[in-house]
């Protein structure tokens, strides 16, 4: 067995010449019987790697292997033994839920008799077996979702690359995805699951990557990147953009990572190692300029705190501001 289940050395994707840098360097190394999260903004190159990893592209330079093989020299025997399933379901909805399954272990050339077999227990497993014989147009989008990730088990893939796989869904949909990923990887499937959701990476991921501009900018346990912002967080909104400069420039001297402002303009991250005495120097130097915040709040460190600290920018929430609304009733 090879000493991990995928991993690329300084892989480059470049377009345009060297205008355009994709991935622009990229080493990455993934334990057997793990989940990696790979973790970046949209447009950061998470879609890239899985689309290297998975045959369908090939790098400019570096090298991407799976089980140890290169993917584009041996890519017929990578396909035998990954799965894949991206943030958009790729299901035929003119055919059955059954239907779809079928057609997937025939496209592994699987005989008819474990075709059927398999066909069955992954609708068992992911709760469609009353739904296995409507057509797929009538299912809800999670239930799509979930055929989408039964169609890339059928073939039993020792390694599972999905790319965004809760984008969109409900909380509860989503839980059922995670438990559904949770036993795969219990069961000894390795995992690559790319994501922009903070409680998804902290819930599933053995180890986190960041990526950020095609360049990996961070990587390590949820703890240990965490541990990467010291010890509290202060933030704190402003009612006016024109005191966000000042108030940077005032609280800069109180920490070693730089001040973020959130992508509303308005809201400033401080990371402090001295918990509520951080806190008030917050405060004092606000005062010195004359500038009181409208809020103001004192926590550990999240995993959002981190990707807002290395990017620049928020995660994207995992509930719409509509759903919050629905689940308060």
């Amino acid at each position: 067995m090879s000493k991990y289940a995928f991993e690329t050395k300084n892989v480059k994707k470049y377009y345009n010449g060297d205008k355009v840098k994709a991935l622009d360097g990229v080493t990455l190394k993934a334990e057997h019987g793990k989940v990696l999260a790979l973790l970046g903004p949209n447009g950061a190159g998470k879609t890239t790697i899985v689309r290297m990893l998975s045959t369908l592209l090939a790098p400019t330079s570096g090298t991407v292997k799976v089980m140890g093989m290169d993917v584009v020299a041996e890519a017929h025997d990578v396909r035998e033994i990954i799965g894949l399933a991206g943030q958009y379901a790729a299901v035929d909805e003119f055919l059955t839920g059954r239907e779809n399954i079928q057609m997937s272990g025939r496209l592994y050339h699987l005989p008819k008799a474990e075709v059927k077999k398999r066909t069955e227990t992954i609708l068992a497993r992911l709760n469609l077996t009353e739904a296995a014989d409507r057509q797929v147009k009538t299912y809800s989008g999670g239930m799509r979702r979930r055929l989408d990730l039964g169609a890339s088990l059928v073939g039993n893939p020792k390694i599972l690359f999905l790319d965004e796989p809760t984008t969109g869904l409900d909380p509860r949909t989503r839980q059922e995805l995670w438990h559904i990923i949770q036993d795969l990887v219990d069961e000894g499937t390795t995992v690559l699951l790319t994501t922009q959701y903070m409680d998804e990476a902290d819930e599933l991921a053995d180890h986190i990557a960041v990526i950020d501009r095609g360049k990996l900018i961070a990587e390590g346990t949820s703890d240990e990147l965490k541990t990467h912002l010291g010890g509290d967080v202060v933030e704190f909104a402003l009612d006016k953009e024109s005191d966000v400069k000042e108030a940077l420039k005032a609280v800069a001297k109180l920490s070693k990572q730089k001040p973020t402002v959130d992508e509303d303009g308005l809201t400033i991250t401080v990371p402090v190692k001295n918990g509520s005495k951080g806190l008030l120097n917050v405060v004092e130097e606000l005062n010195k300029v004359k500038i009181s915040p409208a809020s103001l709040s004192l926590h550990r460190p999240s995993l959002d705190d981190v990707f807002l600290a290395l990017t620049g920018k928020k995660a994207v929430s995992a509930v719409k501001p509509e759903e919050k609304k629905k689940g308060r009733k």
